[in-house]
């Protein structure tokens, strides 16, 4: 069955539009014109854009967000937090991994967010015993993204050592580890799990150069059979002291130089990086997944972006630790991160124009390329995934253009109106349908895990 969506702005691949009426049938669009009338049972709105990719979560952390805010006996870092958040993950059962993960989807989606790589690797019971479906939790998180209506590109994690050069691993991580001869049937069970998704896509994930081996790295990648291969690398300096220590080379470098890394991949962080290391991967083709506010939650550091986008780098942006969930403050900490770091301002905007667009676009492209998701935007063929703002939004008033990015990027919050994934309405008014329902199950779900 066609139906028809009409806006009076669209951000579409070619640019801005007027009069924009988008035909949509099975999910996917199927006609976009501009210039073009509403015909009477058009449904009607003011401005459309494509909906973002969030190209790296744990979903299961957006029920410790908070939690790691109290300053312990010695110095805080990441390390600590890591602690923190071994410690929370062994409560979680499968159905609390579906409530958590359900609320963090609705918060995604009511921010602009329409596709999530799922980074995940909470695979095993709490003493570390496997499950009889292997990918139990990860069928979980497919079941969250079908309540919800997120896309979901489903990515299992291989971990399996301690350290770098095989070190073995600590009892804070029993439920993640995987023997890497065994990966190939975690891979084949997540496949399964998502099948019943109108669009699910199943990476891999080799979790770290500390937790594998140069051996079991390839075998990982090899079961990615063309899909996302996502990897966490530099992003804490102490990561790249013990690189170094092990292969006497920084982590990128390490990675570029013994892996055939190509667009397939996706470098989460990436926060440390020589000028060297910046232009081999701006030239792989590859993305490079920034996590603004988790970043700066964990104080990571900056992330060179100004070098790397004008070598032609790709990026993508993503929700991590879901301490806080937001597409536009993503965006956001990207830029402002870089005027604190180089005392000047629209440091992303490249050779000019519109730092939103450009923020916008690159998140848009980088995410989906990062994603498997294919066709990205508001165009023939692609699946009809979009939101609209708030036209009333005091931030938007008098706006056009490349100025109601800007608007929505740097003007405020809370300006989504209308969420749409694969056609069908799953917000309104900025609220998810389901949000009641979901929000009082998560409440429960975190009452009985904290208690």
């Amino acid at each position: 069955m066609t139906h028809a969506l009409w806006f009076r702005h669209a951000l579409l691949p070619t640019g801005w539009a007027e009069q924009v009426r988008l035909e949509m049938a099975a999910g996917v669009i199927t006609r976009a014109e501009a210039n073009t009338p509403p015909q009477p049972t058009d449904e009607r709105h003011a401005i459309a854009l494509p909906g973002l990719p969030n190209l790296h979560s744990h979903a299961f952390q957006r029920g410790m967000a908070g939690l790691a805010e109290v300053r312990g006996p010695a110095a805080d870092s990441f390390w600590t937090w890591r602690e923190v958040m071994y410690r929370f993950a062994h409560r979680i059962g499968p159905d609390d991994m579906q409530s958590i993960a359900a609320m963090a989807f609705v918060e995604m989606l009511e921010s602009g967010f329409i596709r999530v790589g799922e980074f995940h690797y909470i695979h095993h019971a709490p003493d570390g015993t496997a499950y009889a479906d292997l990918a139990e939790m990860g069928g979980r998180l497919a079941a969250a993204a079908d309540e919800t209506g997120m896309a979901l590109t489903l990515l299992p994690v291989l971990y399996h050592c301690g350290g770098f050069g095989g070190q073995p691993t600590g009892e804070g991580q029993r439920r993640f580890i995987n023997r890497p001869d065994l990966f190939g049937l975690l891979v084949s069970a997540s496949r399964r799990a998502v099948g019943f998704l109108p669009d699910g896509v199943v990476g891999v994930a080799p979790h770290s150069l500390r937790a594998v081996t140069p051996d079991s790295l390839s075998l990982a990648v090899a079961q990615a059979e063309g899909g996302p291969i996502h990897i966490h690398i530099a992003e804490q300096m102490r990561e790249v002291a013990d690189c170094r220590a092990w292969s006497n080379q920084r982590p990128v470098n390490w990675l570029l130089q013994n892996m055939p890394v190509t667009k397939q991949w996706c470098l989460i962080h990436a926060t440390h990086m020589d000028g060297c290391e910046t232009e081999r991967l701006a030239r792989s083709g590859a993305v490079a997944g920034l996590c603004p506010i988790t970043e700066a939650n964990l104080g990571d550091g900056i992330v060179n972006a100004v070098d790397y986008l004008a070598a032609g780098g790709r990026f993508g942006i993503g929700s991590d630790s879901n301490v806080l969930i937001d597409a536009a403050e993503e965006l956001r900490s990207l830029e402002y991160a870089q005027r604190l770091k180089h005392q000047g301002r629209n440091m992303l905007a490249g050779g000019g124009g519109s730092t939103g667009r450009r923020l916008f676009e690159g998140a848009l492209a980088g995410g989906a390329q990062a994603l498997g998701q294919g066709l990205a935007g508001l165009q023939v063929g692609a699946s009809a995934d979009l939101f609209s703002l708030d036209a009333t939004h005091p931030s938007l008033t008098a706006r056009n253009g490349d100025g109601l990015l800007d608007g929505f990027i740097f003007g405020g919050r809370s300006m989504v109106d209308m969420v749409w994934r694969r056609g069908r309405r799953v917000v309104s008014q900025g609220r998810h349908q389901a949000r009641d329902t979901i929000a009082a199950r998560y409440r429960r779900t975190i009452e009985k895990i904290l208690s």
